[in-house]
């Protein structure tokens, strides 16, 4: 049955030391609600930390029964955000930190009429900047949305999913390049120069017979013969 308090010998004298500081514990669950999470879920975490308060008190210590229960309460309450409310896994130590940034932002945020600025918090909890930002971006990790959520824009078939990504014409153009690369080795190396002096570097026919040292017309010629080949593979190929 554990160890209840002296004052408290059975289990309805327990029972009515529970009932009797339920308001402190409504009191301190209000109090450390945040960050969304629903009240009615802290009241009860509160509530246990309340009973292992009773269980564990020794009114032999000359402590008054609130002091003792507050820490043990708040304690119940810390721990739950700590390691229930994240839904991806986060660093314990980073999940203090977060916590702790939460609290100083509410407070100074109530104590100046704005919000708190990094700075602000830092300053408050004695740490880097770059930690409170640290801080905040880790609280991002409490919550996750899923994809197939109505983005409630009035469009009742629009989901988050559908305003995510783009079309990305780079890989459809990468695996024509992928392709072609292949294709070509069925052309000479000259062809291949011919045919990468026309469409890489869109020279002329001109001069392409230029820099190749032959005619116009035979530059003509192997453009039109390295092309109906590239075709006549790809056909076979597919």
């Amino acid at each position: 049955m554990g160890t209840y308090p002296r004052a408290a010998g059975t289990r309805a004298e327990r029972d009515a030391i529970v009932v009797r500081y339920l308001p402190l514990a409504r009191h301190l669950a209000a109090q450390y609600t945040r960050g969304g999470e629903p009240f009615d879920d802290v009241f009860q975490v509160a509530c246990i930390g309340l009973v292992k308060a009773v269980d564990r008190f020794d009114a032999g210590r000359g402590v008054a029964f609130s002091s003792y229960a507050t820490p043990t309460i708040v304690g119940e309450i810390k721990r739950h955000y700590r390691d229930r409310t994240w839904a991806i896994h986060v660093p314990r130590d980073l999940l203090e930190l977060a916590l702790r940034v939460e609290r100083a932002s509410d407070q100074l945020a109530a104590e100046r009429g704005r919000p708190a600025t990094v700075a602000d918090v830092a300053r408050r909890l004695n740490v880097r900047e770059d930690e409170v930002r640290r801080a905040r971006d880790v609280s991002l990790a409490r919550w996750t949305v899923s994809t197939d959520q109505r983005r409630g824009t009035g469009d009742e078939d629009a989901t988050i999913a559908d305003g995510i990504g783009a079309a990305e014409p780079g890989f459809e153009a990468a695996e024509h390049r992928a392709t072609l690369q292949t294709l070509m080795g069925c052309l000479s190396a000259r062809d291949r120069e011919v045919m990468r002096l026309r469409f890489a570097e869109d020279l002329t026919q001109d001069e392409i017979g230029s820099v190749m040292h032959i005619s116009q017309m035979q530059v003509s010629r192997v453009l039109r013969t390295s092309l109906e080949r590239l075709q006549a593979v790809a056909a076979s190929a597919a």
